[in-house]
């Protein structure tokens, strides 16, 4: 019994590191098995949630224009699905189109694949029924490799679709009950203050308020300037091929790129050149460097800040995991988290290293120069409690470090005299005092000469005040 005691660590003794590590790894471990195994109900969940803080200023417009909440939300809900309805029309009145056209680009297909194998066949010595048997042997390997991927991405889209349904009526209740849950988030972090609680909040609100909001525009201005490229090149059907490739930017880096392969193919086929290919991917390709460094950075802003190692490592995570959905929702997840880390000093350097490497360092300057230029204006009133504490140990010191000016040209020792505030050490040199102040030496009294004639004891008078003074003495 007294041994069993005498085993329990101390209240204030720490755990070793590799027990911390242990639990880290198995929360980790655990959090991600859960997203596996839920993903039918937390994929519905998470769009949900997105697409509440997109309607949020819509249903917020509505209520000050004196609507009931729930009849605001419903309202807002139905502008919503209206919306997706007429972008599916348009999408379907062009893949009508676009079939309509199928037998055409069949036949110009064959005439290309004919052309292809003649080429083979003349330049690298390899018959027709040799270059037929490895095609078909090619394509039989590929289909039986991506069988089982095909069958559960199958069996995930059909889950995904059969659950997005209740997407509605979970943005419903996320929208009718928002003061509750945010009520919810300040029990459940009552250790954190109120106001940071609140800022971090307001924080995630405006990363993906900003994301999203800023993404649709993104999308409509791509997609007008990939169909202008498309249309100025003759390409058919550019205005569908054109808004393909600027949804495909839920994709970041290569989504965009994707979608230009197919118009790329559509124009070898109808088309006699294949310049028309390479001209294709050019026009995508500058499109996607102005989406990149001009259209997104001005749009989105600088709020959704995460270089691009860490949204393709993310990209391949959130796809291994959810699949399409998985990388239409990596960004946005991946730009609450960084909000998350950053405002915890413990896990700050991990947000730090998700962030734009630009960005970071900036935003890290300007807390510096915000902290140095704090302690300045601390250090010019008179009545701080920094040169309070320190207490010299005698009066001269105190005149002296009072003597001292502290100008913005002496950076170096301004700033080395404040990092040594707190301690008893004091800096003093020419640059920080150019004008010391000197010390008097006192002054020796004379003694006073013997009187060897009076024997008088006091000195001798010197002029003839004294003498006066000594006669009135003795009178």
């Amino acid at each position: 019994m007294n041994s069993s005691v005498g085993t329990i660590a101390p209240k204030g003794k720490k755990s070793p590191a590799y027990i911390k590590s242990a639990a880290i790894l198995i929360t980790l471990i655990a959090g991600i098995y859960i997203l596996y195994a839920l993903h039918e109900t937390l994929i519905p969940l998470l769009f949900a949630v997105l697409i509440s803080i997109l309607l949020f200023p819509v249903c917020e417009r509505l209520e000050r224009w004196k609507f009931h909440r729930i009849l605001a939300i419903i309202l807002s809900i139905l502008l919503f699905i209206v919306v997706i309805a007429v972008l599916v029309w348009l999408v379907t009145i062009q893949v009508g189109a676009f079939a309509d056209e199928i037998p055409r680009l069949t036949a110009k297909a064959e005439i290309l694949l004919e052309e292809t194998t003649a080429m083979v066949e003349r330049y690298f010595d390899v018959s027709r029924n040799e270059q037929v048997s490895r095609a078909k042997g090619y394509l039989i390997n590929a289909l039986a490799e991506s069988q089982a991927t095909l069958l559960n991405t199958l069996v995930a889209t059909t889950g995904t679709l059969a659950t997005a349904t209740l997407v509605p009526l979970y943005v419903f209740f996320f929208l009718l009950y928002r003061d509750f849950f945010r009520r919810f988030v300040h029990k459940a972090f009552h250790k954190v203050p109120q106001h940071k609680l609140n800022t971090v909040l307001g924080r995630i609100y405006d990363v993906i308020q900003s994301y999203l909001a800023g993404l649709v525009l993104v999308i409509f201005i791509v997609g007008i300037l990939n169909t202008i490229g498309l249309l100025l090149l003759g390409i058919d059907y550019a205005v569908f091929f054109g808004f393909l490739a600027a949804f495909l930017i839920l994709i970041p880096y290569v989504g965009i790129l994707i979608g230009s392969l197919f118009p790329a193919l559509m124009s070898i086929i109808t088309e006699d050149s294949a310049w028309y290919a390479v001209g294709v991917v050019g026009v995508m390709s500058f499109v996607q460097f102005l989406e990149g460094n001009f259209i997104t950075p001005n749009i989105v802003g600088s709020k959704v800040s995460i270089n691009p190692l860490a949204a393709i490592v993310m990209l391949l995570l959130g796809g291994q995991l959810w699949g399409l959905p998985g990388l239409i929702l990596a960004l946005p997840m991946t730009a609450i988290l960084k909000v998350i880390l950053d405002a915890n000093r413990s896990t700050e350097p991990f947000g730090f290293l998700l962030g734009e490497p630009e960005m970071e360092v900036k935003e890290e300057r300007k807390k510096e120069q915000g902290q140095v230029r704090e302690v300045r204006e601390n250090r010019r009133q008179p009545g701080n409690a920094q040169r309070s504490k320190r207490k010299p140990t005698n009066p001269k010191a105190q005149k002296e470090d009072d003597g001292l000016d502290m100008t913005p040209v002496d950076e170096p020792m301004s700033i080395a005299r404040e990092a040594l505030e707190g301690t008893d050490l004091v800096i003093k040199t020419a640059e920080t005092n150019p004008n010391p102040a000197k010390r008097h030496r006192p002054q020796r009294r004379r003694k006073p000469r013997p009187n060897n004639e009076g024997g008088n004891a006091g000195g001798t008078p010197r002029n003839s005040g004294d003498r006066d003074s000594g006669n009135d003495r003795s009178s």
